[in-house]
């Protein structure tokens, strides 16, 4: 697997750090983050420092990657993205990613996906990824298609979400033949 900081445009991906609380601050007040994820909505410095926490020992307990998305001029905290290896055994990861609300509308998503995406092809045995995004969620189904990866359908009623049921649709990315193992 390459040693390599993942990057893309104008964003790398690196492991999160003690100055990211107050964009893990930040991202804490979108109403939707807290629903999908184990992020405490309106969370204070302490909530946000044991989020940052969780996201270190993702690898070390075998749940994937967690990367803070930063800036590549300056290293700014601009977003979280992960790579979750549940169904790593069967060729499959999923991808989830959000960008703080003070830093969306510029393609940041996009790009961090797209860094995201040729890391992961650097995982022994990983053929495909997946992302659930829910209908409504224009933007994330953008930051999908601009990143290279196929609508391949709904599933209804797939999981809770805030205590209901929810629809999802399905995107994937499959590696290539030509793309480096």
């Amino acid at each position: 697997m390459s040693e390599a900081v993942p990057t893309f445009g104008d964003v790398r991906l690196r492991a999160f750090e003690d100055r990211d609380v107050d964009m893990i601050i930040d991202l804490s007040t979108e109403p939707y983050i807290p629903t999908i994820g184990s992020l405490f909505g309106n969370s204070n410095r302490d909530d946000a420092r044991a989020y940052l926490r969780r996201q270190h020992d993702r690898l070390d307990v075998g749940l994937g990657y967690a990367f803070c998305v930063a800036s590549a001029r300056t290293d700014e905290a601009l977003g979280t993205i992960g790579l979750h290896l549940a169904a790593l055994t069967a060729g499959r990861a999923t991808a989830g990613y959000a960008i703080a609300p003070a830093h969306r509308g510029r393609g940041f998503a996009r790009q961090a996906l797209t860094a995201l995406t040729r890391f992961a092809w650097s995982i022994p045995d990983l053929h495909r990824i997946e992302l659930y995004i829910e209908p409504w969620n224009v933007a994330s189904v953008r930051t999908a298609e601009a990143a290279g990866y196929e609508r391949e359908g709904l599933l209804r009623s797939h999981q809770e979400i805030g205590g209901r049921r929810v629809d999802m649709l399905l995107y994937a990315a499959i590696k290539q033949a030509d793309q480096p193992r």
